[in-house]
Order: structure tokens, then C-alpha cells, then sequence
């Protein structure tokens, strides 16, 4: 059965330098392409307040040039051999990925490497992007559902390095140095945060090989922890004379580290997971308040966040928030067995759907390594969500209830209840 459903691959092969950086690899014979990519655990919640957005300007910078390439040689050198290469930041990790031909993925190694390790931070580059990035945050302030996700994470996370934006402000990315960036890569990039991982045509030795050349000679010493995130809560309204009026209401949720993890998971697909879910059905189909609405669980490694989303008329503003909270509430204590069997079942085809392809294969192994040290197997993943049962979502819901409210609200929003006013309709009487 176990071959059936996880396919018939050779199992990852890790192996550890002396100074802690880690190179996994998976070979999955019926694919021509190779994945390959670094991942750091560094984020935007590593950076000091002076620092605010340096991790996603550095990852924009990775790729204007080192000391052997220019910022051309490297697209074109990638482009040449069919390939492509990106990045991206997040609150906890930031990753260099590339995708060739497997017989190409030596070309997508030594470029990572490059990059990674000797980026040039010429001047020159360094004002231009910096004048990218600025229309970057410039398009998110113009763009609602982008903004009031960002004002979201800084409500429920008040002051604290988690809950900043990660592309920085203004002023801030104004204010970033060569001397900034390198001194930040010197602190948080080290090689026992950092997880080479490649999947699809690829040979283990071969990728060892590579990635020694470049990064066996990094200093062992590694980062402290981050500050801790604590979930607090709060309110947030940004009157703007928009069509619609966006909402996001957040609880606390849990880290993934946390027991409880796979169940508050199960519970928010269950209220708003797909087209089955409490919200869907009752917001959507059944009173046509919202084009749509969900509900997520964002876990990190030390807390979460429970949230909800819909965007909706500012008149039908105040019965959505009713609603929603109907189902939240019905929802957290009142999940019934056919709708976690269902969860379940929508889970783990997303995990299952994402190992298809090399580009998921890496991520899982990448971030597994960082978070617990080890590669876990699906079929122990899958087991871990199915042993999850209904009291257990029902527990995790009750804990989801019993944390502080976030409210972030914008656009036409004046019949939108007071935060005080809506915690009050979860409280149990």
C-alpha cells in the first residue's frame, strides 16, 4: 500500500559537513529536471530594528553580481543551459532555488554557491534595487489584500520582530549599507542554519562535491535564537474609500512544533477550507456575502496564527462579521466526525500533490532539516493527521476561542462592530 500511495523512490541521502551545513538529495528516477536550493534560517524576525526588511533586500541583492559574475552573466548563464533561478524571504527562512535539466545542475550549483557566498554588494546595484524594492512596498500600500495582511501580522504580533513586514519601510530599506548587508550575512548566515537540498535527476556525491567547494569553509560558529513571538492581539481600521471592504479576524494558533499543531490544521480547513466548509457555505452559498472567504493557520516555530478572511460591501459588513463568528464559534466547538474526515482527507492530498514534484521535494526536506534535524517520512506525516480525532479538534478549538482578538479592517468599514463587541459574541455564557 505504502508503495502505492509514496511512489517508489530511493530514500533521501543526507550528509553533514564538519562545520554543521547539511546537503540533502532525492533522487526520483522518472524525472529529467533537477531542483536544487538553499535554505537559511534566517528572516525577516532575525533582523534588529535597524535592519527591518534587510533579509528580503539581501535576497534582492543575491543576484546583482558576486566577485566572478555580473548580474547579466548570472541570467544568462542560468538561461543558457534552460534554467531558471528566484528566492524569496519569509518570516523565518529565506531560500536561493534553481531548477535545470539534470545533467545542467552542476551549472545551478556552482551559481547558488556564488551567490551565496561571494555577492560583490557593488554600489551601484545596491541603489538601483534599492529603488525596486521601494515600488515594491509602494504597490503594496496600493493593493488591499496585500496591506491588510501586513497589518494584520503587525496587529496580532504588536512590536516584536515576527510580526514586521518583511519588506521593511521606507525609511529603513532607505538606510541599508554594503556594510549592513554584509554584516548581517556574516551574523546570520551560517552553515548550521543552512540546508542544501536538491531533488529530481540528481547524484548525491556529485552535489556533495559541489557544495564542499563552497561552503565547507564558513565559519562553524552559529546565530543566537530570535526573540521569541508572543500573540497578543489588537485592532486595526484603515478607512479608504475602496468598493470593498476587507476583513481579517485572528486568534491565537499554535507553533508546529506544538501537539495540538495537526488538529488546529484539521480545524481550519473544517470552517473554512474548501467548498464543504462552514464559511463557504453559510457566507457564500447560503446568504451570498462574500465572492470569498477562508480560514488559515499560520504556524511558526515558537507560536501561530488563527485567522479568517473575506472581503464583502461595507453595508453587509456588520452581518459577515455575525455570521463568521456563528460558524467559528459552532465550528471550534462543535466540529462533527464526517467534516474532520473530509479535512483530513483535503490535507493530506495537499501534501501528497506537492511531493509530485522536485520543487516540494526539496522544501519538505529543507525545512524539516532546519526545524527538527532530520527528513521525516510521509508515511509519518500522514500518520500523524490521521490519528487526529474529533475531540482533539474540538480542544484545539477551544483553545483557538480562548486567546485575544485581532481585528484588521479596510476600506469602507464604518458598520464593522467594536473588537470589545465581537470577542463578546465568542465568550461562552
Amino acid at each position: 500500500m505504502n508503495a502505492v500511495l509514496f511512489g517508489v523512490t530511493p530514500e533521501p541521502r543526507v550528509t553533514r559537513l564538519a562545520n554543521g551545513f547539511t546537503i540533502a538529495t532525492e533522487t526520483m528516477p522518472q524525472i529529467a529536471t533537477a531542483s536544487v536550493g538553499v535554505w537559511i534560517g534566517a528572516g525577516s524576525r532575525h533582523e534588529r530594528e535597524s535592519e527591518h526588511g534587510l533579509s528580503h533586500f539581501l535576497e534582492h541583492m543575491a543576484f546583482k553580481g558576486t566577485a566572478t559574475r555580473s548580474a547579466r552573466a548570472i541570467a544568462e548563464e542560468i538561461e543558457s543551459v534552460g534554467g531558471d533561478i528566484n528566492a524569496a524571504t519569509s518570516v523565518e527562512y529565506t531560500a536561493y532555488t534553481a531548477r535545470t535539466l539534470g545533467e545542467d545542475l552542476g551549472v545551478a550549483l556552482d551559481i547558488l554557491g556564488d551567490i551565496i557566498t561571494a555577492s560583490a554588494f557593488d554600489g551601484a546595484e545596491l541603489e538601483r534595487e534599492r529603488g525596486v524594492v521601494l515600488q515594491e512596498i509602494a504597490a503594496v500600500d496600493d493593493d488591499p489584500d496585500d496591506l491588510i495582511q501586513d497589518v494584520f501580522v503587525e496587529t496580532a504580533f504588536p512590536a516584536q520582530p515576527i510580526g514586521r513586514r518583511i519588506l521593511g519601510t521606507r525609511t529603513t530599506v532607505k538606510g541599508f549599507t554594503a556594510d549592513a548587508i554584509r554584516a548581517f550575512v556574516a551574523r546570520e548566515y551560517r552553515p548550521d542554519r543552512m540546508v542544501l537540498a536538491a531533488a529530481g535527476a540528481v547524484d548525491h556525491d556529485r552535489v556533495v562535491e559541489t557544495a564542499r567547494r563552497f561552503f565547507e569553509g564558513l565559519p562553524a560558529a552559529g546565530p543566537g535564537e530570535p526573540e521569541a513571538g508572543f500573540y497578543r492581539g489588537g485592532e486595526a481600521r484603515l478607512e479608504r474609500d475602496l468598493e470593498q471592504a476587507n476583513l481579517v479576524l485572528g486568534l491565537p494558533g499554535v507553533s508546529f512544533k506544538d501537539p495540538a499543531h495537526y488538529a488546529t490544521q484539521i480545524l481550519s480547513h473544517v470552517l473554512g477550507g474548501g467548498l464543504s466548509s462552514r464559511l463557504w457555505q453559510e457566507v457564500r452559498e447560503t446568504r451570498g456575502l462574500a465572492y470569498g472567504i477562508d480560514a488559515f493557520h499560520w504556524p511558526f516555530s515558537d507560536t501561530g496564527l488563527f485567522g479568517i478572511g473575506a472581503g464583502t460591501a461595507g453595508e453587509d459588513l456588520a452581518e459577515l462579521v455575525d455570521v463568521t463568528l456563528g460558524c467559528l464559534d459552532g465550528a471550534a466547538r462543535g466540529t462533527e466526525a464526517i467534516e474532520v474526515a473530509r479535512a483530513k482527507a483535503g490535507l493530506k492530498v495537499s501534501l501528497l500533490a506537492a511531493l509530485e514534484a522536485p520543487g516540494g521535494r526539496i522544501e519538505r526536506m529543507a525545512r524539516q532539516l532546519l526545524s527538527w534535524g532530520r527528513i521525516i517520512p510521509t508515511s509519518e506525516v500522514v500518520g500523524r493527521v490521521d490519528a487526529v480525532g474529533v475531540d482533539e479538534v474540538r480542544s484545539a478549538g477551544e483553545s483557538v476561542l480562548r486567546g485575544p482578538m485581532t481585528l484588521a479592517a479596510i476600506g469602507p468599514i464604518r458598520g464593522l462592530p467594536s473588537r470589545d463587541r465581537l470577542s463578546g459574541a465568542l465568550a461562552r455564557p
